[in-house]
């Protein structure tokens, strides 16, 4: 069994996260204005896509339509890979961050917790923990839809 990497194979630990109207027609300028080729593409139903990635000149931008404010209520986020979410969440919370979300394992195979800095920004401190294909990713989205 190999072990799985905190940061996973195609990321760095720093990737931009838009939150766009209209992700879709977002994701056809990306593609357009600087080449970007879609990783992935999850639908959210109503036609909204609640995740999408792109890779740019090797670096991964992931991205989402907006959502209602009550669950992101910035324009932009920042998502952090760490080797160990829980101590980067203690720490940031330490330096002043408000703590949003403490660390909780995902569905789709990352360990997160959120913070808000004191600008206001939104911090997803993730490590990958599991690795977790297409198939069983939506597999996992269907069963949440059930319960």
């Amino acid at each position: 069994m190999s072990k799985i990497k905190p940061i996973p194979d195609g990321y760095t630990a720093v990737t931009p996260y838009l939150i766009v109207k209209d992700a879709a027609g977002y994701l056809e300028f990306l593609a357009d204005a600087f080449g970007a080729v879609e990783r992935t593409r999850i639908p959210m139903g109503e036609g909204l896509i609640g995740h999408a990635e792109v890779e740019i000149g090797g670096a991964a931008v992931m991205l989402s339509d907006t959502l209602p404010p009550d669950f992101l209520a910035s324009s932009s986020q920042i998502h952090l890979y760490v080797e160990d979410v829980d101590a980067v969440y203690a720490q940031a919370v330490s330096a002043g961050a408000v703590a949003a979300a403490e660390p909780e394992d995902q569905f789709y195979g990352d360990r997160v917790a959120r913070v808000v800095d004191p600008s206001g920004n939104q911090w997803f401190i993730a490590s990958h923990v599991e690795d977790v294909d297409m198939d069983e990713l939506m597999r996992r989205i269907s069963a949440m839809g059930d319960g």
